[in-house]
């Protein structure tokens, strides 16, 4: 018997076996309905020599006592017995787009249910687990997978994602092989070196992603199997007795989000952003527009008064900024990182009567109100590690390792997250606070008796949830160290990521573009840093800064009282720019593209209207401009053509100018699909905007 779930462009088939785990057959584009295999995949294949007499295919979850070879979905035992576990009992029961399947070992005493849902519309599929000791006796559990899933033979490519602080979203590429890839990330959090996302390409364009939702350690593997094809496997890391299950628990995974696409990487970007944008909780319901924001901390840093705040807020108001955010500095005794973090109350020198007259101005403003956080961390100088060490998660016979000069609260305490959350919610409860900035600035060291990794991660959404479900206005960004923590699972309680610490434009751009490739760009914080930037110390224009922020959460991070007229109109434009843009860019689609020579694009929308970037990185090193060619563009159309940003550089082609007048250039999208677009000669660091909007379809020939 076989399953079948459909999207509307993929579809993958499992076949059932009494008795046994079933064996993935299928993931990959659309099948007809009713397709099906030819016959049970054991009656397929004869038996190689040197081989165990019964078949042992791929199966939804994989088990060394199966006679699997391969890596197993689940390493367990009881205190050294019990370690290798087999399917003695399978159930499968189908629904609207989903399957459950569970399975029972009756001899290791375990049942696991895995859940497997296909979106009609998104094309995601996405898997979770669940383990259930049935024994009398604890099981401790080495690893856990989330899923297995099925690669074909024709898989050739892995890309992935290193980094750093300050340098997000390093796109890396490996050949697969028959040696076997592997990443493991034992930071504590999602890392800025190791997020938990994978992209398999194949040699004939198709694309395979995938991406854990969780904020915590994980692993992803690719394996080669002895009929060519590969599995691919995601999971938690678990440290050594992080997980020891007591009779009747349970332990469940994170969930694994996956998507095929014969459309390429934008093809699995598309997916993603439309299954993302499902899972976002919105204040209300409903996403409402993103407010143009400015963040104080690359302005100000720990210099705070409340004058100077006020006139800030003044100037940005005037400027059509819409929200204000006061960050780091602002809580008692806080004039450096190394003090005073876990102190949740106002600086008395620097706010006297309390942020309450601050944030009133702000609102009197027209503006929201937001306020930096970073509840899960404390510096041993501060009152609160002081009158409680034993909230400390450290190790009290090794000497503490501090980060920052912060160490980190023991979160699965509940007298330490009470006291976050009561310290949150007297600000929340008094101020006009519609936002958040939850910030995380240090990985986690292995210190205690028993790891606490999972447990933490957990703590902190338990913590996020508990003040969303108190102030259910709040949105809430989440940060740590720029991009530290960006996945999945803590989207499930926030708004927002900061993408990075890193403003400089140019650098900036390769990140954009990583996060865009799970995230859509509504979440994406992107902000117009200073000149030079802090993190590189180059200077761009602040054309180029602001042209490479506007498709994302846009935002200013620095001091606008100190911006010359002149940068303060082209500001006050850009951010009118991006009100009257950002439902479009917030909405629909995202491309990325490549035209050679330093030239880079990104396309936002759909086939009937677009808005299209084009940026030049580097220096030409052509006589002539390359062209972007735009295959996304319907062929039997016309599109009218207009570059509508307002860094205009001298033309010398009738046409370059022609896009520049009211009425644009009409196209036919064959020719912009096979051709391309005709680009001026920008300089370096420079960007040009157009707007692509369908006119209609050519008579048929």
């Amino acid at each position: 018997m076989f399953h079948a779930l459909h999207g509307s462009r993929t579809s993958l088939l499992i076949e059932a076996r009494p008795g046994k785990a079933p064996v993935w057959r299928y993931w990959g584009a659309r099948l007809p309905d009713g397709a099906a295999p030819e016959a049970a995949i054991s009656a397929t294949r004869p038996l190689p020599s040197f081989s165990l007499d019964d078949d042992v295919p791929l199966t939804t979850f994989p088990l060394n006592g199966d006679g699997w070879f391969n890596q197993s979905a689940l390493l367990a035992h009881r205190a050294g017995q019990g370690w290798s576990q087999s399917v003695t009992a399978c159930d499968i029961s189908a629904g609207p787009q989903r399957l459950t399947i569970v399975l029972r070992d009756d001899v290791a005493k375990i049942t696991v249910t895995q859940t497997l849902s296909l979106g009609l519309l998104t094309d995601v599929l996405t898997v979770s687990a669940h383990l259930t000791n049935d024994g009398d006796a604890p099981l401790d559990v080495q690893s856990f997978a989330a899923a297995t899933l099925p690669l074909p033979a024709e898989a050739r490519t892995v890309r992935y994602f290193s980094g750093r602080h300050q340098g997000e979203f390093n796109e890396q590429s490996q050949t697969l092989t028959r040696s076997l890839w592997r990443r493991e990330n034992r930071r504590g959090l999602t890392s800025h070196d190791c997020p938990p996302t994978g992209f398999v390409e194949t040699e004939n364009g198709d694309v395979y992603g995938a991406h854990l939702a969780w904020s915590g350690n994980s692993v992803q593997q690719i394996e080669w199997l002895d009929h060519g094809h590969f599995l691919w496997q995601f999971g938690e890391w678990l440290a050594p007795g992080e997980v020891i299950l007591a009779p009747g628990d349970t332990l469940s995974s994170p969930q694994l989000i996956a998507t095929f696409s014969s459309d390429g990487r934008n093809g699995v970007m598309q997916n993603f952003h439309r299954d993302i944008r499902k899972r976002i909780g919105w204040p209300g319901g409903k996403m409402k527009p993103r407010p143009v924001q400015i963040n104080t901390w690359e302005g100000f840093y720990f210099k705070h008064d409340l004058t100077g705040m006020k006139a800030l807020a003044d100037e940005a108001a005037r400027l059509g900024i819409e929200r204000f955010i006061l960050d780091d500095g602002w809580f008692h005794g806080r004039d450096d990182d190394r003090t005073s973090l876990g102190d949740w109350w106002p600086d008395a020198k620097k706010y006297p009567d309390g942020l309450k007259p601050l944030a009133d101005h702000v609102v009197s403003k027209g503006m929201e109100f937001g306020l930096w956080f970073e509840p899960e961390m404390v510096n041993p100088n501060s009152d609160l590690a002081r009158a409680h060490p034993d909230w400390l998660l450290s190790d009290k016979e090794r000497p503490d390792m501090t980060a920052r000069n912060q160490l980190v609260l023991d979160l699965t305490q509940p007298g330490v997250t009470d006291y976050l959350f009561n310290a949150m919610s007297k600000l929340l409860s008094q101020l006009p606070i519609a936002y958040i900035k939850w910030d995380h600035n240090r990985d986690l060291v292995a210190r205690g008796d028993r790891p606490t990794y999972r447990k933490q991660v957990l703590a902190a959404y338990a913590l996020m949830a508990r003040l969303r479900d108190a102030f259910p206005h709040l949105e809430i960004e989440a940060c740590a160290g720029g991009g530290g923590r960006i996945d999945a699972g803590i989207l499930a309680h926030t708004h927002r990521f900061w993408t990075s610490d890193n403003l400089d434009a140019v650098s900036r751009l390769p990140m954009q573009r990583g996060f865009l490739s799970v995230f859509p760009p509504e979440v994406m914080g992107a902000h117009i840093g200073t000149a030079p930037a802090h993190g590189t110390r180059r200077t761009q224009s602040l054309d180029f800064r602001a042209a490479v922020a506007l498709p994302g959460h846009f935002g200013v991070e620095l001091d606008v009282l100190k911006l010359s007229d002149k940068d303060k109109s082209k500001l006050q434009v850009w951010i009118a720019l991006h009100k009257a843009l950002r439902p479009r860019l917030h909405s629909g689609n995202v491309w990325h593209g490549e035209a050679g020579d330093g030239v880079v694009w990104q396309a936002h929308g759909d086939d009937d209207a677009l808005l299209l970037f084009v940026y030049r990185v580097e220096p030409t090193l052509q006589r002539h401009a390359p062209a972007a060619r735009l295959p996304m563009l319907e062929c039997g159309a016309q599109y009218r053509v207009q570059r509508i940003d307002r860094t205009r550089t001298n033309q010398t082609a009738p046409f370059q100018d022609a896009l520049l007048s009211p009425d644009g250039v009409v196209i036919e999208g064959a020719w912009l699909a096979q051709s391309g677009l005709p680009l001026p000669q920008l300089m370096a660091e420079t960007c040009a905007i157009y707007d692509l909007s369908r006119i209609g379809r050519l008579a048929p020939v």
